[in-house]
């Protein structure tokens, strides 16, 4: 409280500043870390914040476009079959490219931040120059090329953001980080819907994925702006290509990464059998508008918020494996619950169960990740369980199509809460804590004086 002889603070240009610094770092603890690597995480913080809002418009509207467009349910799934099978053949390429290049941050500007957010621009022209079942096919063909190009940059990305965070504050600073992104995902979800109603017919998601585009230029300036720490050097001192028959090979001698990835790999595949077909469902079978569709997803992210700074905290107090443990019961019920729908907003305890679920699961499963993965050889381990991924994602998505045009959504639905079930269950009897992260819990985290997240 201000004391009668205490005049209230003055808010200065410089206090604002100082303030705005502390929020897009992650919070004030990080005054305690040097100028670089404040830097750093100032740029990874507003890179995340930009790439959440495009991707917002990508995920909640590129598959209602496609289908605007003239899609069947079959090609929607053929769609995200053959963008994940893309995906898995240039993801070991782009690890080749760190080893070739000696640099990552170049990489993921080629891949995710370069290629991949310019089909956008394409997708967009899409009508203008073609029609019926020549547009489907040109949008698909965009909608590979965009996937495939993401993931090329994958394991740079994953390799270069372990060392940009500090391993003590990685919990704490990717659920501060993650927070934003929600907010962002939200406004731009629910403007883009807006729009996209109020304008009608395929102009109005033309201009959306105009956004989309847009927003990711940004995301490439501001990740160009990082800069990049020296990479881990191998022991090894002869560089060579690495295949991936070599890669497995030498995988075996890590079994719990192998578990972890082919459970992973299983949870995927599940996933992928409905994930394409939600908004579809919405559309086609409830009557959903986009900018109900919107609002639904906004719904989502705004329960990721405080599921972002719960699993955030539980994180670095319990670790990332037994928050992967306790979101393993919750997931499979959210595609049941779609079963039961007979409205767009019937969808809605689903979506707020999701966004809060998936919050914590996805910030464990990228920290689980980080640890199970040797520091030397990064790169090529994401690589490897980003192919596992792909792939269980192309087969679930291409099977999820087959059974949507010839059964039904909801036999999709129930067949993704089992497999999730499954892989669930697995990953509690297969996984074990990596000892690495063992060392880390058992170590006191310094408690930051305080936070603005």
């Amino acid at each position: 409280m201000v004391g009668p002889d205490r005049p209230p603070a003055r808010i200065t240009w410089v206090s604002v500043r100082r303030r705005v610094t502390q929020f897009t770092s992650g919070g004030r603890w990080t005054e305690q870390l040097s100028p670089p690597i404040r830097h750093n995480l100032r740029c990874f913080w507003l890179d995340g914040v930009l790439v959440s809002a495009s991707d917002a418009i990508i995920a909640s509207y590129v598959t209602l476009y496609v289908l605007a467009l003239g899609a069947s349910a079959t090609q929607i799934g053929a769609m995200s079959a053959l963008a994940n099978l893309a995906a898995a053949l240039l993801v070991l390429p782009g690890a080749r490219l760190v080893d070739r290049w000696g640099r990552r941050k170049p990489v993921v500007l080629l891949g995710g931040k370069g290629v991949a957010k310019s089909t956008l621009f394409l997708l967009a022209l899409v009508p203008f120059a073609l029609s019926g079942q020549a547009a489907v096919y040109a949008a698909i063909g965009l909608s590979v090329i965009r996937v495939a190009f993401t993931y090329l940059g994958m394991p740079a990305w994953t390799s270069l953001s372990a060392d940009i965070v500090p391993l003590s504050w990685r919990g704490r600073y990717f659920s501060a980080r993650n927070i934003a992104m929600g907010v962002a995902n939200m406004l731009t979800t629910y403007t883009a819907g807006q729009l996209i109603t109020i304008i009608g017919g395929l102009s109005g998601y033309q201009i959306a994925l105009t956004m989309a585009g847009v927003l990711g230029i940004g995301s490439f300036i501001t990740y160009a702006h990082i800069h990049e720490p020296p990479a881990p050097v191998s022991p090894k001192p002869a560089r060579r290509r690495v295949n991936l028959i070599e890669l497995l090979a030498h995988a075996r001698s890590l079994p719990g990464f192998l578990a972890f990835a082919v459970t992973a790999a299983l949870l995927n595949f599940s996933l992928s059998l409905a994930s394409p077909f939600f908004n579809v469902h919405l559309a086609n079978n409830l009557g959903a508008s986009a900018g109900i569709v919107g609002t639904l997803t906004v719904l989502s992210s705004l329960a990721a918020l405080p599921g972002q700074r719960l699993f955030g905290s539980l994180v670095d107090r319990w670790g990332a494996y037994r928050v992967r443990v306790l979101t393993n019961f919750i997931v499979p019920i959210m595609p049941w619950l779609w079963i039961l729908a007979r409205s767009p907003w019937h969808t809605g305890p689903a979506q707020i169960l999701g966004g809060f679920m998936w919050a914590g699961y996805n910030l464990a499963n990228f920290n689980l990740l980080l640890e199970f993965t040797p520091e030397d050889q990064r790169t090529h381990y994401t690589a490897l369980y980003q192919i596992a991924l792909t792939l269980s994602t192309a087969g679930g998505a291409a099977l999820g199509g087959v059974i949507a045009e010839h059964w039904s959504y909801s036999a999709i639905f129930f067949l993704s809460g089992a497999g999730r079930l499954i892989a669930g269950l697995l990953f509690i009897w297969l996984v074990r804590r990596p000892a690495e992260h063992a060392t880390h819990t058992n170590t006191p985290t310094p408690t930051p004086t305080s936070s603005t997240t």
